[in-house]
């Protein structure tokens, strides 16, 4: 039996929230996308599962679009903090399981925090730090942060380390850090917890995990 696709509500449809919701389509999501203005919505119509005209501050609007029942609900409405601040306090008291909110300011993300939604996303700060990251240490591919003081990253094997294998590099004792895969970067082939012989060229990508402090020394080994 196949398994039902996820159902996702993207309250808003202004440029992060069309981009948000195709996405989600684009990945198989059934996404419903509601915005006052017709244009955008008409936009989207032939893209989204649903494409609704609607005001996303209305209590009653959106008991109808049932969030309760929808695997998460995305809120994005521009810079208006009050317009936003009541569709996330109407979706946590309609019992929405999963909410989460483009915040404007510092502000509003805690008041936001305070109401229970699940995150704040800060669409341009967290785009800066990314490419920030990305053009400091060239060789990362990609990192998540856990908590305050570790991560998950993809890192390139460094040129030093190509030709050793996992016991020899002893990533742990002189890193901190742990090797949950390795994967070939030509083939997308994934080896999970790789053995202690398993050689390391060039041409591949570490996935480790380990300290913020311990992964900024080895991203800049050479």
């Amino acid at each position: 039996m196949a398994k039902s696709p996820k159902r996702f509500i993207v309250l808003g449809l202004g440029s992060f929230g069309t981009a948000l919701a195709q996405r989600l389509a684009k990945n198989g999501c059934r996404v419903t996308g509601v915005d006052s203005d017709e244009d955008r919505v008409e936009d989207l119509k032939n893209v989204l599962y649903e494409a609704i005209v609607g005001d996303v501050t209305d209590r009653e609007t959106l008991k109808q679009l049932l969030v309760n029942q929808a695997d998460a609900v995305f809120i994005s409405l521009g810079e208006q903090i009050e317009l936003s601040l009541m569709s996330a306090l109407h979706c946590k008291e309609l019992g929405a399981r999963r909410i989460q909110v483009k915040g404007v300011t510092v502000e509003h993300g805690k008041i936001l925090e305070y109401l229970g939604v699940e995150r704040v996303i800060f669409p341009e700060a967290e785009m800066a730090q990314q490419l920030a990251d990305s053009m400091t240490w060239p060789n990362v591919l990609d990192a998540l942060t856990i908590d305050t003081e570790y991560s998950l990253a993809e890192i390139a094997v460094p040129s030093s380390l190509s030709g050793k294998n996992l016991r020899d590099a002893d990533l742990r004792r002189h890193y901190g850090l742990s090797v949950l895969g390795v994967k070939d970067h030509l083939s997308g082939k994934l080896t999970l917890n790789p053995a202690s012989d398993f050689v390391l060229t060039d041409d591949q990508l570490l996935l480790v995990i380990g300290r913020r402090d311990a992964m900024n020394e080895f991203q800049d080994l050479k």
